[in-house]
């Protein structure tokens, strides 16, 4: 799948099938659904996650909570735009 094509697939009313748990967790923070997003990712133990983990947290306003999973995810936070991460995150997993 390409950048565009995951992107225009937010449209629709579920994730397209065979998205892996990240893209997915992506998928619902695009929708809007903070809470969906955060409970796909958060049980997932890897450095990849980690970064998506530590995105949510700096959308959701919690810096100090966003560091903690920026260090597991072996990142900083940016200081760029959450859309621009948010993307950076996309096409960097597709």
């Amino acid at each position: 799948m390409q950048y565009d094509q995951f992107y225009a697939s937010i449209t629709q009313a579920v994730p397209p099938p065979g998205l892996s748990v990240y893209l997915r967790s992506l998928w619902y923070d695009a929708k809007g659904d903070w809470d969906a997003s955060h409970n796909t990712i958060q049980d997932v133990p890897d450095k990849t996650a980690s970064w998506i983990h530590a995105y949510l947290h700096r959308k959701e306003g919690d810096v100090f909570n966003a560091n903690y999973w920026y260090n597991k995810a072996d990142k900083r936070m940016p200081g760029y735009s959450l859309e621009q991460e948010w993307e950076e995150i996309v096409k960097a997993l597709l």
